[in-house]
């Protein structure tokens, strides 16, 4: 398989291998993946078999064939919950980075712009009259 699953493929096995449906209940990782148990796999396995099969399935979209399938490793994944920075999400901005931060619930509602710019044009109206009477 070409290297650019098997970041992905990795975790997915490390993921079943620690499942309930593997650990407990004694099945095959191959038995988890299909359909009566993966509805008991954790959300972070079915995630990841998702991705799994994107990045399968990118391998043979013919719109990729000039820069290549390119997923995100898990590594970089794990790297950017614990940092917060470093994946991109849209137009080069970081799906995580520069987050306002824990709220209690007591921090006053933001201004309303347009109150904010109805009081930038009356100070710019008193502005412009202040110096219009002066001689």
């Amino acid at each position: 398989m070409p290297s650019s699953c098997k970041d992905i493929r990795a975790a997915l096995a490390q993921c079943l291998q620690e499942s309930e449906c593997v650990m407990v209940e004694r099945h095959t990782a191959a038995e988890c993946m299909r359909e009566p148990l993966v509805d008991t796999l954790p959300l972070k396995c079915q995630q990841l078999k998702k991705a799994f099969g994107e990045c399968r399935r990118g391998m043979l979209d013919m719109r990729k064939r000039f820069r290549g399938n390119q997923p995100v490793s898990w590594g970089q994944l794990q790297q950017t919950e614990k940092t917060g920075e470093g994946y991109q999400l849209y137009a080069g901005k970081s799906a995580f980075s520069g987050t306002r931060g824990e709220t209690d619930g007591n921090e006053p509602p933001p201004e309303d712009w347009r109150q904010a710019e109805n009081d930038k044009y009356r100070a710019a109206a008193a502005a412009a009259g202040a110096a219009s009477k002066r001689p």
